[in-house]
């Protein structure tokens, strides 16, 4: 199972985690630009599987901030029945 993890001490906002998330991912950085992009990505084909996906250095004021996109995934990880794996560390 492939891991990829985000750092939030060096993630500025949300659009700067879609472009991440696009590098990481190789997907064109126009494919990803709200949440709803994000959902289609992370329920389709476009990612390879099994995967992991771990969130780290998320405080407090952070997971509020952040609090849609971490719900985006967890309900992703129920969509995807194993294949994908979603933590915040």
């Amino acid at each position: 199972m492939k891991t990829e993890r985000f750092d939030f001490n060096e993630i500025v906002d949300q659009s700067h985690f879609f472009r991440q998330f696009s590098e990481r991912f190789e997907l064109d950085t126009r494919q990803i630009q709200d949440l709803d992009a994000l959902w289609d990505v992370m329920t389709g084909d476009a990612l390879p599987m099994p995967l992991e996906i771990e969130f780290i250095n998320l405080g407090k004021g952070q997971r509020r901030r952040y609090g849609a996109l971490i719900l985006l995934f967890e309900e992703a990880e129920e969509e995807r029945e194993g294949q994908l794996r979603f933590t915040v560390r």
